[in-house]
């Protein structure tokens, strides 16, 4: 069986939506799209650019899988990131849509937690980017074994958040983390089964 991998940028306060410009999404009258952009630097870049290379197969929701789609067809082909996410066999889970145009994309049918476990038999690693309501979807059904969390310097106070009411009570073992030039983490978390609990007394 293979891992399922949850990469997520987010502010310190948990914010995932619209990071990489300001009308990526507005859903909700979000005004503070394109909050990553002032803390990316070379190096950063270099660890995202390296694991995106690297993918094996890609899952995405359907907000994620439109701003994608919209995004990186119209991208260079000779740029790293657009010729992975072009050419890697992409999954879309949706309710609302009924067909997927960008390049080696197919839409999963039936049941989204039984057709991403067939997912997970098929490749060894399958990659989540964005797509927070599927994450909690993923979270919900233990099938999330790592988390991939870029979090930023920046409180944002509104937007679609991570881990929002109704996250799923669940432990984690921090596994690798690293800091950059403009204050980036990377956390790198694997699932460990239900939280415990005690006194500090």
């Amino acid at each position: 069986m293979g891992a399922l991998v949850v990469n997520m940028f987010t502010s310190l306060d948990g914010v995932l939506q619209g990071p990489g410009a300001p009308d990526e999404d507005r859903a909700g009258g979000f005004e503070y799209g394109g909050w990553q952009a002032p803390y990316f630097d070379e190096e950063s870049g270099k660890v995202i650019t390296d694991h995106i290379a690297g993918l094996e197969a890609l899952l995405l929701g359907r907000k994620t899988y439109e701003i994608f789609a919209a995004y990186w067809p119209q991208q260079p082909a000779e740029a790293p990131i657009a010729a992975r996410l072009n050419s890697a066999p992409k999954y879309v889970a949706s309710r609302t849509l009924q067909a997927v145009g960008w390049a080696n994309s197919t839409l999963l049918e039936g049941d989204v937690a039984q057709a991403v476990a067939r997912l997970k038999g098929e490749f060894g690693q399958v990659d989540v980017i964005g797509s927070g309501n599927l994450v909690q979807t993923l979270l919900r059904s233990e099938l999330v074994d790592r988390l991939n969390l870029w979090v930023f310097p920046v409180l944002l106070g509104s937007g679609k958040r991570l881990f929002a009411e109704g996250t799923v009570p669940t432990a984690l073992r921090l596994v690798e983390s690293a800091t950059f030039p403009k204050g980036a983490v990377h956390l790198t978390y694997e699932r460990a089964g239900k939280p415990t609990f005690g006194s500090m007394a």
